[in-house]
């Protein structure tokens, strides 16, 4: 099977790299080209190093070819993968910044509420002129996979102004998956079947087996009260849990920005929020996290 995928924004050096080796995980799949793009140079020529050892080390037959002319990137693609940062971090930090100014206290700020919003803004219009580009270059029912926040915002722009065939994609249900699988003693999530609905970040586990056992909600409460960490840290979830009887996908601390009200007052704050990781709800702390880990 051989066939192309364009990734736009590349040089999201650990992402692509992530995404590149899930995607070879199927056999399949080992017989095809990714054409990385993105405005950057030299995070493209660092990621296509990166991606050719693999290839090499692993000895497949799969083709990475990398270019700042996105057209020339998505010319025959079969699939397109968006995972850009529209104005980088710098932007991203006023995304933090302003709002905070005014009282709005945002862990991550980049799905919905003013860092959203404004993060939409800056990345739109770039989805439209991605999709553009798609329809007129890339096969003809290719299709176009968004990876990228505000995701919700951007899917819904690709296929009501873009006219491409969309589907939005965020990480979340494995990791919620694994907590649960500890908390129950599990040896691994292979003992562990669910069923998870919702729409982005607000996806929940409605529906848990333990080697084929029902998990109601007041065990799965006890399950998490007792945990020695995630007590302390997944207050919050925990809250949601006990209220509405599901458990979110979502960590701690974005769970908070799509539930205000645990975070609208300061002296509140640290009852539902765990300071020790920015992922529990530190206010800015993705952006703390992102610009302390950003080494090239």
């Amino acid at each position: 099977m051989s066939f192309k995928i364009a990734i736009i924004g590349a040089g999201s050096v650990g992402f692509t790299k992530k995404l590149f080796t899930d995607i070879l995980c199927v056999p399949e799949f080992k017989d095809i080209e990714f054409a990385l793009t993105d405005v950057s140079e030299h995070n493209l020529q660092m990621i296509k190093a990166i991606l050719d050892r693999i290839v090499e080390a692993n000895r497949l037959p799969t083709r990475v070819t990398a270019t700042t002319d996105r057209r020339k990137a998505l010319e025959g693609a079969r699939y397109v993968i968006s995972c850009v940062r529209v104005g980088g971090l710098e932007a991203y930090a006023d995304d933090i910044r302003i709002p905070l100014k005014y009282g709005i206290d945002q862990c991550v700020g980049d799905t919905i509420c003013a860092g959203g919003i404004l993060y939409g803004q800056r990345n739109i219009p770039v989805i439209l002129d991605f999709c553009k580009d798609i329809r007129e270059v890339a096969e003809t029912n290719v299709k176009f996979l968004n990876y990228a926040n505000p995701m919700a915002m951007n899917t819904w722009a690709a296929i009501e102004y873009g006219k491409v065939d969309t589907v939005g994609l965020c990480h979340g249900v494995q990791h919620g998956a694994e907590q649960i699988a500890e908390v129950l003693g599990a040896k691994s999530t292979q003992e562990l079947d669910y069923v998870c609905s919702g729409i982005n970040h607000q996806t929940w586990f409605i529906d848990l087996r333990l080697n084929g056992r029902p998990i109601g909600k007041d065990e799965l409460v006890a399950a998490f009260e007792a945990h020695p960490v995630y007590s302390r840290q997944e207050k919050l979830r925990i809250d949601v849990l006990k209220r509405f009887g599901v458990y979110s996908t979502e960590s701690n601390g974005h769970l908070s920005e799509y539930l205000p009200w645990y975070r609208k007052r300061p002296d509140e704050i640290t009852r539902w929020i765990d300071m020790s990781d920015w992922i529990h709800g530190e206010t800015g702390g993705y952006l703390r996290y992102s610009t302390a880990t950003r080494n090239w």
